[in-house]
């Protein structure tokens, strides 16, 4: 796969434009949930007609528990469930069939996944019949060249397959990776993993016409990267030694935040913690295979909990919240200096192209360490009206080194925020936004930002579309119910990019609409 890198400006987040977050699976389409199909095509026509120039995703990677994109089985792969099964109809390896009555307005992945892993596989058997001489060429290139992470990915899910979860439950030898085992494991789960590999092999080349199309349109894509892994991955599995593990494998310290204002017992996520000595005795290998992977995927990657780069929360195992943790130093500048050097190479000093989610708490160490890597933060707008106009996240606050956003796909969309709103919240939006506060909240706020100094905007979709709380993506802290939103085109009409492409050639973010023209909706 090429590198992303050489299609855009290295200093894209130093422009001024403007953009729109939507995740794949949110999408319409015929097969229960969003990919990377026809409509993600008429998706990048839409944001050329409305001016924008940025398609902000979620993780592409498999999702896990709750079918979160933020806890997958592999920081490299690519998730099976955004793969466009028409493609493979049109290959000759799938028969054509009616498509379940799957729901429109929201992905109901306890039916949509068992459905698109089977056509998958349905898919897997046709390319071992039928497939050209070039097909299979192309085929095994891809998997030499991909080996590097997709060998393991490979073995964890066909080993996941055969004895379940958690990989520490696993047979001796196969969990501690012993050669011979996998080998006798491989010969006998031949065709698990050449599937594996398979569907991999066809999400990278549909992902990377989807980047080609969206680069042709003047649109750039900004991807996501957690800070943490999965404990049940085959991150770690395959990397051990990397991680703060016990005798067992079972981790000894997770990930979480301490007690805030929002919760009392703070937040404890599980993950297992990196030996950040360990990985910087190896030059921070699998962080530049990581990040290097993803900028051959995306143009710009936004790195979720960057706070943890210059300090993290530290929680015993054994505890059952994060109330008994405590702040660790992380590695720092340290760790981004040795991916911008692998990054730049011959380039130079040039910025990573990454976004700092620094929301939350945030002490003056980290926006050091932000600043120093000359990274943009965030700034969500729904966190502005509740003090004093000193308050960082309203716009006129905001430096040219910003990414500004309505709301994130954490967040309730801003018509649900406003109708949640306390009376002392809705009076300073009033004041600051002016009267369309109250007739059209999501355009007050979106016009706001988009007059502000930040040179990076991003709309959710659901605002661009004024819906209310029952469309938002993810409520942080909820194990289900998460992640399913999708809107119909019948959502869309043609008004919102119309009005979207004069709000931004109106404050100078780069309209291409008059190039490109209106698709139809």
């Amino acid at each position: 796969m090429g590198s992303a890198m050489s299609h855009v400006p290295s200093n894209i987040l130093s422009q001024r434009m403007g953009g729109v977050l939507l995740h794949i699976t949110s999408l319409p389409g015929p097969n229960g949930s969003g990919d990377m199909g026809a409509n993600a095509y008429h998706f990048v026509d839409w944001l050329a007609s409305a001016g924008q120039r940025l398609w902000q995703i979620l993780p592409l990677s498999p999702v896990g528990s709750g079918n979160s994109p933020y806890h997958s089985a592999s920081s490299f792969a690519g998730n099976p469930l955004l793969v466009d099964l028409d493609e493979l109809v049109q290959c000759g390896w799938l028969l054509a069939q009616p498509q379940p009555d799957f729901a429109t307005e929201y992905c109901d992945f306890d039916r949509v996944a068992p459905y698109r892993m089977a056509r998958l596989q349905a898919a897997w058997q046709g390319f071992l019949q039928v497939a050209s001489a070039s097909e299979q060429t192309e085929f095994s290139l891809f998997c030499t060249l991909q080996a590097h992470w997709l060998e393991d990915y490979a073995f964890f899910m066909a080993l996941e397959s055969e004895y379940g979860k958690s990989w520490t439950q696993w047979p001796e030898p196969l969990r501690r990776r012993d050669g011979p085992a996998l080998a006798h494991f491989g010969r006998d789960m031949a065709d698990a993993l050449g599937f594996f590999r398979f569907v991999q092999w066809r999400f990278h080349l549909q992902w990377q016409r989807l980047l080609a199309y969206a680069h042709s349109r003047g649109i750039s894509i900004i991807g996501d990267a957690p800070i943490f892994v999965a404990h049940h991955s085959a991150d770690v599995w395959a990397g051990a030694a990397l991680y703060q593990l016990d005798e067992s494998d079972q981790p000894t310290v997770v990930a979480g935040v301490p007690p805030d204002y929002f919760s009392s017992t703070g937040q404890r996520w599980g993950n297992p913690l990196y030996r950040w000595e360990v990985m910087q005795s190896t030059g921070f290998a699998w962080w530049k295979a990581r990040l290097g992977h993803l900028l051959g995927m995306v143009d710009v990657v936004r790195l979720d909990h960057f706070r943890g780069f210059e300090s993290y929360w530290e929680i015993p195992s054994h505890e059952p919240t994060a109330i008994a943790g405590c702040w660790k130093k992380g590695p720092g500048k340290v760790l981004f200096d040795a991916l911008a050097a692998d990054v730049n190479g011959a380039r130079g000093r040039v910025p990573l192209p990454i976004i700092a989610e620094d929301l939350g708490l945030i002490t003056e160490e980290v926006t050091a360490l932000r600043r120093a890597c000359g990274f943009p933060g965030m700034r969500v707008l729904q966190f502005a009206f509740g003090d004093t106009p000193d308050n960082p996240y309203l716009p006129h606050n905001y430096d040219a080194l910003t990414v500004a956003y309505t709301g994130t796909h954490d967040n309730d969309t801003s018509v649900g925020w406003w109708q949640k709103a306390s009376a002392s919240e809705r009076r300073a939006a009033r004041n600051y936004l002016g009267p369309q506060a109250d007739t059209e909240i999501h355009w007050a706020m979106m016009r706001a930002l988009s007059q502000s100094l930040a040179n990076t905007v991003i709309f959710p979709f659901q605002d661009v579309l004024g819906l209310d709380s029952a469309h938002r993506m993810n409520t942080p802290g909820l194990a289900q119910g998460c992640w399913q939103w999708r809107f119909d085109w019948g959502q869309v009409q043609s008004e919102p990019a119309q009005r979207l492409a004069d709000m931004t050639g109106a404050h100078g973010r780069n309209v291409f609409s008059a190039q490109f023209g209106t698709p139809s909706v």
